[in-house]
């Protein structure tokens, strides 16, 4: 079955590869989703030998059911990551997350990827005025260094999204959209084409160290290697032990309307995607075919979602009226307590980057290049950020048994 809209419309056809399990390489990489693919994509362009094993299909996890955002930066205001990383080092990332959506449109170009690419920006629609004051601090702070993003009034919102119900946005140039499908899909096949092997259908059970290599058991074989990369985000499992406790894992759904054709010709009609400034905050996009995506926090939870979708796109487009929806899914999130993503360092030649707190495009993206060059010669301290031990998040099944009930309180508030 689709995962996901994305899983049934993009251009891109599945990428799955079964197979036994065997022989040895240099670089193991656990998870078929952007981490993992940019990872083999990079390592094998480097000459390395790698292997991506990949339990259930290509883009299966969070990859396939992503809104598609092609972000520049974090959650965070560039000022705060600098504050939490110190100037060199957060003014480094802040930069290399700013340049990243231009380096994955460049990978999209280069191997042709089918995406349904728009490069036409991102908004971040203030809800309220303090989200508007919010975004004139980013704003601000962006404009020093550079970056080509617009602080846009009420008014000027309103013409963007064809909505009034905004107080302003940040337009951020450097960003745009895609079927993250495709992307995941095309990613693979470039991969493969650059001399990576590809295994979907194999699950890794065990991690053992043997001497100088790495031995990882599969239920299809078992691998030999001398690096291992664990790419598996917010869908980690006890593979190693405390992983999936360094994060608070959260939901995130959406809801696809049928083609509307004419009916949204206002709506976004730019082509940028938009997510707001709300504690709760929703996404709302297009895609080639006339289509709008709207989704926020939560699972999915059938005629529940759907009827908050209908609710949240009539109070934002009274005109529109009734629209039919055609799918309805949800991904997971790993959410971190500073919102800043970590590498983990969990063993010799063991790493794990996570906690992408729902920017998985660029993040797994450059996570993937950052890994084939400590691979190949760089150090741990060219990385984007400090690697660091696991530290388990306190409280984890508390906190997401009570997101899941909040978000699920939302949505039914919202429908009603």
């Amino acid at each position: 079955m689709p995962i996901s809209l994305w899983d049934k419309s993009t251009a891109e056809p599945s990428y799955d590869t079964s197979g036994d399990v065997g022989g040895a390489c240099d670089v193991a990489i656990v998870g078929g989703g952007y981490t993992g693919l940019s990872t083999a994509l990079h390592c094998a362009e480097k000459g390395l030998s790698c292997q991506v094993l990949e339990a259930k299909s290509i883009g299966y996890g969070g990859s396939g059911r992503n809104v598609g955002l092609v972000n520049a930066g974090l959650w965070l205001p560039p000022q705060d990551v600098q504050g939490l990383l110190g100037r060199d080092k957060g003014g480094s990332l802040v930069q290399t997350l700013g340049d990243m959506p231009a380096y994955v449109f460049s990978l999209i170009e280069k191997h042709q990827i089918r995406c349904e690419a728009q490069r036409n920006g991102t908004i971040h629609a203030a809800h309220s005025p303090k989200g508007f004051e919010d975004l004139s601090g980013r704003a601000a702070e962006w404009q020093r260094l550079g970056a080509p993003v617009d602080l846009l009034t009420a008014d000027q919102a309103a013409e963007k999204t064809g909505s009034n119900a905004f107080h302003g946005g940040l337009l951020d140039r450097r960003a745009g959209t895609i079927n993250p499908m495709g992307y995941a899909r095309g990613l693979a096949r470039a991969a493969d084409g650059a001399g990576a092997k590809i295994t979907t259908g194999a699950t890794v059970q065990n991690l053992s160290r043997q001497g100088d290599n790495w031995v990882v058991k599969t239920d299809r074989g078992t691998l030999s290697a001398k690096k291992v990369v664990i790419a598996t985000n917010a869908y980690s499992d006890d593979l190693w032990p405390g992983l999936r406790q360094t994060f608070t894992k959260i939901h995130f759904f959406q809801v696809a309307t049928e083609p509307l054709g004419a009916r949204i010709d206002n709506i976004l009609r730019e082509g940028q995607g938009l997510w707001n400034t709300a504690p709760v905050m929703f996404s709302l996009r297009r895609d080639d075919f006339g289509r709008l995506i709207i989704g926020s926090m939560g699972a999915e939870l059938g005629g529940l979602s759907r009827r908050w979708a209908q609710k949240t796109l009539k109070r934002l487009y009274p005109e529109l009226g009734d629209v039919a929806f055609e799918d309805v899914w949800h991904g997971q999130i790993a959410m971190t307590p500073d919102y800043m993503f970590r590498i983990h360092r969990l063993a010799e030649g063991l790493y794990s980057p996570v906690g992408y707190n729902g920017r998985g495009i660029t993040t797994g993206t450059m996570f993937g290049q950052a890994m084939s060059e400590l691979f190949t010669g760089a150090t741990e301290s060219d990385l984007p950020v400090p690697v660091t031990d696991l530290k388990p998040v306190s409280n984890n099944l508390v906190k997401t048994g009570f997101y899941h009930t909040a978000f699920a309180a939302n949505q039914l508030i919202k429908s009603l």
